[in-house]
């Protein structure tokens, strides 16, 4: 019920922050969500036993997710920046594990979320599609896998996940967002609508295998407790991270 409820609550307000919120209200909710994102990636990759990244990834993330035409070059200074201040570890072992945690978090999160200002900046839908795709595939995976999952799809990193649940997912996604794509997108040729929409669901899943498999070498059920029923905002929007690049990308290239 606890799910259901926190779902009810916050899917309106997603609504009306990617379609109806204006610029600033919209950044002002991405970098929160990014920096809560971030901090529970922080409390996981300080499982690992070599310290936790700490501020110095919200400063290096907020600079990529803000800075519109980010020079990657800069990402080069940062690099060099993080190995140098980890020199300092008392462990030198430690030194060069962490510094790849710090910069796989910038990256992870803030250079995901980084796509969605330029996918809402074209049309607010491109967006809320994502978005969707991720909700979608979900319920189908859910519905679909739990009673009717027999196979699993990687037992190791996500004992619960059945190749049931992940065809289920993609189909669902495929459906429901080349529906949404012709709706509200109709320049889109329905099949390519079709195929983003199953690439960006692969993708989701994969994102959702990658943050479980980070969880469980750190030892951690959940990624958070800020959302009743659902654990950590990260556990809910790891399918999102990795769909939203595959959206972008296929608008630079298509």
């Amino acid at each position: 019920m606890k799910r259901v409820l926190t779902a009810l609550a916050l899917i309106p307000i997603v609504v009306w922050v990617v379609l109806g919120a204006n610029a600033w209200v919209f950044l002002a909710v991405l970098v929160t969500v990014a920096c809560l994102c971030y901090r529970e990636y922080n409390d996981i990759a300080a499982g690992y036993g070599f310290g936790a990244p700490g501020v110095v990834g919200y400063g290096a993330g907020l600079l990529l997710l803000i800075w519109w035409d980010f020079p990657w070059g800069v990402m080069v200074g940062i690099t060099v920046v993080v190995l140098g201040m980890v020199m300092r570890e008392r462990d030198l072992a430690h030194a060069l594990p962490r510094a790849g945690l710090l910069l796989t978090g910038v990256l992870y999160v803030f250079g995901c979320w980084k796509c969605a200002r330029p996918l809402r900046e074209l049309n607010p839908h491109w967006l809320m599609y994502g978005l969707l795709l991720n909700w979608v595939g979900d319920i189908g995976a859910y519905y679909i896998g739990r009673p009717f999952g027999k196979h699993k799809l990687a037992p190791r990193v996500s004992p619960k996940k059945s190749w049931e649940g992940s065809i289920a997912s993609v189909c669902s996604s495929a459906v429901v967002g080349t529906l949404y794509l012709r709706r509200f997108l109709p320049g889109v040729p329905w099949w390519q609508a079709a195929a983003l929409s199953v690439a960006a669901n692969i993708a989701g899943q994969l994102g959702d295998l990658a943050e479980s498999a980070m969880k469980r070498g750190a030892h951690v059920k959940d990624s958070g407790v800020i959302l009743p029923g659902h654990g950590g905002l990260l556990d809910r929007v790891d399918s999102t991270l990795f769909a939203l690049p595959v959206i972008y990308a296929y608008l630079r290239l298509v």
